[in-house]
């Protein structure tokens, strides 16, 4: 049982009573039924053998259903389906800054381990502060393969907007690289999203929150720690597509990326899906297809990433 007070970020694993390893997907604990809980989603299983088993959506909503429904929980504020603990039934909290450090610090590393060093030297030689960065993923839990990528968090947004500087001023240096077509094409097929393969790239190759290290592909995670004011309520409303430019892209690496959109009648766009996170800057003009959402005091909104695959729904720039 964790103690009162313990602070749950995004992108920390919490393991439960049950052997089940969930990533947190929200600062804090929401309280429902009289319980403290923490917003999560089921990444791995504990297997009979003694190993950690990763699971993919289907299957984390599935085995939840048929063993542990009590875990299945639908967020009024973040309107989304996740899942939820109790925290009276977490008995291990895994935090990316504390394994960052451990692996910064050890004699002896393994393959995956030894490259995340590397990048993380890199990114200590062009003014990184590693105080306020953490690992996250199958490293977190100790259980990388030698094809493991490398998951960097990087909390507060000043220090987020750094490393996305520093990765583009190393990969122009030829320091690190960039994703090969064979790399764009599996991360393109593992998003399933509604764009083209070169929309996608295009895309993503601006964002610079992801490269290659000797061959390796790590990416660059936002967590902020501060707490934004609670949503209010909406109703669902409809699909929509339309096209606007974008006023305000401050949010737009958070999660739930937020954009301000300039629109008669509709002002804000929330986005749910990691794919469309820093998808359009402020001054592009963009298509957003979503979900329309009146809240109670009359305001409208779209939602992108109804659904945790959202077939259909996507933000792209077309000028």
């Amino acid at each position: 049982m964790q103690e009162q007070g313990h602070t749950f970020l995004p992108k920390d694993f919490i393991e439960t009573v049950e052997g089940l390893c969930f990533a947190v997907v929200k600062q804090g604990a929401e309280h429902s039924n009289g319980e403290e809980k923490v917003l999560c989603f089921l990444r791995y299983l504990w297997l009979s053998d003694g190993h950690w088993q990763k699971v993919a959506t289907e299957q984390a909503n599935a085995y939840l259903t048929s063993n542990c429904p009590d875990y299945l929980h639908y967020s009024v504020v973040l309107d989304a389906q996740l899942h939820a603990v109790a925290t009276e039934k977490i008995v291990q909290h895994y935090k990316p800054k504390q394994r960052l450090q451990q692996i910064l610090a050890k004699q002896r590393r393994d393959t995956v381990e030894q490259d995340l060093y590397d990048l993380c030297q890199l990114f200590q030689q062009n003014g990184a502060d590693l105080a306020q960065v953490g690992v996250t993923g199958s490293i977190l839990l100790g259980v990388q393969q030698q094809s493991s990528d490398i998951d960097l968090v990087f909390y507060g947004r000043e220090a987020f907007h750094q490393a996305r500087t520093i990765t583009a001023n190393l990969i122009a240096n030829q320091q690190l690289n960039n994703l090969d077509e064979n790399d764009w094409q599996e991360a393109f097929d593992r998003r399933s999203c509604t764009l083209t393969l070169a929309e996608y790239v295009w895309h993503e190759s601006r964002k610079f929150n992801k490269g290659l290290i000797n061959g390796r592909k790590f990416d660059l995670n936002f967590v902020d720690g501060q707490i934004r004011p609670e949503q209010v309520t909406f109703q669902k409303c409809g699909a929509i597509t339309l096209q606007c430019k974008i006023l305000e892209d401050f949010y737009g690496f958070d999660y739930p990326a937020t954009y301000t959109i300039d629109h008669e009648s509709i002002s804000m766009v929330v986005c749910f899906i990691a794919t469309y996170t820093g998808q359009a800057f402020m001054g592009e003009k963009v298509e957003i297809s979503g979900l329309l959402e009146q809240a109670e005091d009359g305001s409208w909104r779209i939602v992108v990433g109804s659904s945790r695959e959202a077939p259909g729904e996507y933000i792209k720039v077309i000028a």
